[in-house]
């Protein structure tokens, strides 16, 4: 899952970042409103942190900016001002929630995961792929009977791919969804997580879930159609 964090201050954002990260989310930063309203538009984020008083644009404004545009991507605001008046101008400007600094990051991870949970994205807590079954509120994946460890980003890569089970998807829709503008481009780094997670997931298994397709990219299937290997 794919995030983006406008914040001008630098600890905060780092705070943010980091632990976001750290739960295996996908992270930008953009350090004004201006910014703010670039990166929402450019790229498909499940959530946006958004603080209120920010240089350039405020955030009151990039909010309604990005729903004027139709963008109705979840917004969590972060602010300083705690009263119910300011609260009332957040939710009317469009966001979906609010939390005062300080705040604790567990409430913040919290609040993310039961925003992205609401419509319109519609976001199924429990996945489903033959045999694989995922939860995602309790970060916990089995096959069959067996319980399987991932390591955050493995974790992300898999659940972008159950939630798009039976497409084909390419390795620069994985790499948008599942990193962030910091990755470079080498997709060898999704093959790598590709075959991190075919290790795990199809282990003693007489069939693959991930599929290769050749020259595109991967498709998650039960189906059991031939695949190419693994360039």
């Amino acid at each position: 899952m794919r995030v983006l964090v406008v914040e001008d201050d630098d600890g905060i954002s780092r705070f943010i970042h980091q632990g976001l990260n750290e739960a295996g989310y996908a992270v930008d930063v953009a350090q004004d409103g201006r910014q703010g309203v670039d990166y929402a538009i450019a790229a498909d984020y499940d959530a946006i942190v958004l603080d209120i008083l920010l240089p350039q644009l405020d955030g009151l404004t990039v909010l309604k900016d990005l729903r004027q545009r139709g963008l109705q991507t979840p917004v969590l605001l972060l602010t300083a001002r705690d009263t119910v008046q300011d609260r009332v101008l957040g939710l009317d400007a469009g966001a979906d929630d609010y939390l005062t600094k300080p705040f604790d990051f567990t409430e913040l991870l919290a609040r993310l995961r039961a925003l992205m949970r609401r419509p319109p994205l519609q976001v199924d807590v429990l996945l489903q792929v033959g045999n694989l079954e995922m939860d995602t509120a309790q970060r916990f994946v089995k096959r069959g009977d067996r319980s399987i460890d991932l390591s955050p980003r493995e974790f992300s890569l898999l659940e972008y791919l159950m939630r798009n089970s039976h497409q084909v998807l390419s390795r620069t829709q994985i790499a948008q969804h599942v990193w962030s503008f910091d990755f470079y481009g080498d997709f060898k780094v999704i093959d790598v997580y590709i075959g991190y997670l075919r290790r795990k997931i199809d282990r003693d298994e007489p069939d693959s879930l991930i599929h290769t397709i050749r020259g595109v990219g991967y498709r998650m299937s039960a189906e059991n159609k031939p695949s190419a290997p693994d360039s």
